[in-house]
């Protein structure tokens, strides 16, 4: 069966080939499958919920919603057909749970708003109800339409609103009373001083008209002067126009005379130039004509010497081809064995520059392994004396033969002059100078090196500041 529901209708079918319910406007209807029909016109719900503020005061809130299935919205629709659309939305079930649903979020937020709040806020109280309330009937797919909150109602026995009505009608006439006076009081303070702007004003006004005429003739006067030198300016620049335009016709004046002097010195010109042109013409034709002429007389002569002179100059030219041709190659030949001797001795050169190029490295690297001997001598030396760098340096100096020079430097350097050397002895005493003859034999010898040194090593350390190893010996200050 094919079923069409009306305009404010839906059908809903179960049945097979469903899963859980389809919801249409119309739609086909078979066997194994059942259908109903459910309206979405809106309701109106009329209720007085019973309410209690945070003080404990009780209250009537008349509301009558408007509400219905939320026709937009195919979720809503679903869950009105699944829950609620089995039931008269006019009956006890449907009012039941639409107060039950509106009374409980009512008393939840006047329990949690004074009195004083919810009678001067009852906008913003209203916008609350409506808010909660249509969050719980989400869930059946209910939508508020339209919500009438009415003015709030006092409770049998208790004239909370009933007193605050008196209370604002009294506050009102007093209101009204102290208004009055301050309307009287304002009148006369008012009268009194309007007289006196009055008598101020027309004192003011009566400076201002002086003043003002004062300004007026002042500016009449200015005005006056100003027209006068407009006048005079306008006068100086007519005069100084007329100079210049007498100026500029003397100018073109001049100019016109000159243009036609130049336009007939130009005719004249022009009248010349064409004779010498036509007389050049002339000449040319005659200079043609002798020339055609002269051309017919010898041009076969001139053709026969041509050809002669043509054979003439094609065997000079290749004859001058063949020893160019020749001289060239011969200085090809110069050229090649120039390069070949070149290269020889660049190469020769080139040979030399790399031996002594090997010479110069091998000298460098035994210069290297020079360095690194002595490098190596010095650090064993420096090891066997301890680190001692003071040893060392006495022993390189003693091994070089240091001294032994800075000696004969000395004693060339006092030659020829009459010193005086002083000499140490042992215990036996001290010579004057002649030296004389040693006992003792060989040990008299060795004797005289040791006192020798004590002398030495003072020179040194006169001359150069350095003081003789401590196991050698040890300079006195004298």
């Amino acid at each position: 069966m094919y079923r069409v529901a009306s305009a404010s209708q839906y059908l809903v079918i179960t049945g097979s080939g469903i899963d859980d319910i389809k919801i249409a406007k119309k739609a086909w209807v078979f066997p194994g499958q059942s259908y109903s029909i459910f309206d979405i016109s809106p309701v109106n719900y009329t209720f007085e919920v019973m309410a209690m503020s945070a003080e404990k005061l009780p209250f009537i809130l008349p509301a009558v919603f408007t509400i219905g299935p939320r026709s937009n919205d195919q979720e809503s629709l679903h869950k009105y057909a699944k829950l609620i659309s089995s039931h008269d939305k006019e009956s006890n079930h449907m009012n039941e749970l639409v107060k039950g649903v509106i009374e409980g979020e009512t008393r939840v937020l006047a329990a949690s708003m004074t009195m004083e709040e919810i009678f001067k806020g009852t906008k913003e109280f209203k916008k609350e109800v409506f808010g909660k309330v249509q969050l719980e009937l989400n869930q059946f797919g209910l939508w508020i339409y339209n919500a009438n909150v009415k003015q709030l109602v006092d409770v049998p026995g208790h004239e909370y609103f009933s007193y605050l009505g008196q209370k604002t009608q009294m506050e009102a006439a007093n209101q009204a009373k102290i208004d009055v006076s301050e309307a009287k009081m304002k009148g006369e303070i008012g009268a009194k001083l309007r007289e006196g702007q009055t008598l101020q004003n027309a004192a003011k006004i009566d400076a201002e008209t002086r003043i003002i005429s004062t300004q007026r003739q002042g500016q009449g006067q200015k005005e006056e002067i100003k027209v006068k030198t407009e006048v005079k300016v306008f006068e100086n620049e007519r005069e100084a126009e007329v100079a210049e335009a007498n100026a500029e016709l003397a100018m073109k004046k001049a100019k016109w005379a000159k243009d036609s002097q130049v336009a007939e010195v130009e005719a004249r010109k022009a009248v010349a130039l064409r004779e010498a042109e036509l007389q050049k013409e002339v000449e040319i034709m005659n200079a043609m004509t002798q020339k055609e002429k002269l051309k017919a007389e010898f041009l076969s002569k001139a053709s026969v010497e041509y050809e002669t002179k043509v054979q003439e100059a094609n065997w000079e030219l290749y004859r001058k081809q063949k020893a160019a041709e020749a001289i060239l190659y011969e200085k090809e030949k110069e050229a090649e064995a120039q390069k070949a001797t070149a290269e020889a001795a660049l190469y020769a050169r080139k040979q030399v520059a790399d031996g002594e190029l090997y010479a110069k490295q091998k000298e460098a690297e035994g210069l290297v392994a020079l360095a690194q001997a002595q490098g190596t001598y010095i650090r064993t030396l420096l090891g066997a004396l301890g680190n001692n760098y003071g040893a060392l340096r006495d022993y390189l100096m003693i091994n070089g033969g240091m001294y032994q020079e800075i000696a004969k430097i000395n004693g060339e350097a006092v030659k020829g002059m009459q010193p005086k050397i002083s000499i140490w002895t042992g215990a036996g005493g001290v010579g004057d100078g002649d030296g004389g003859d040693g006992q003792g034999g060989a040990m008299k010898e060795v004797a005289g090196v040791y006192k020798m040194l004590p002398p030495l090593f003072n020179t040194v350390h006169e001359q150069t500041g350095m003081l003789p190893p401590t196991w050698m010996g040890k300079i006195t200050e004298s």
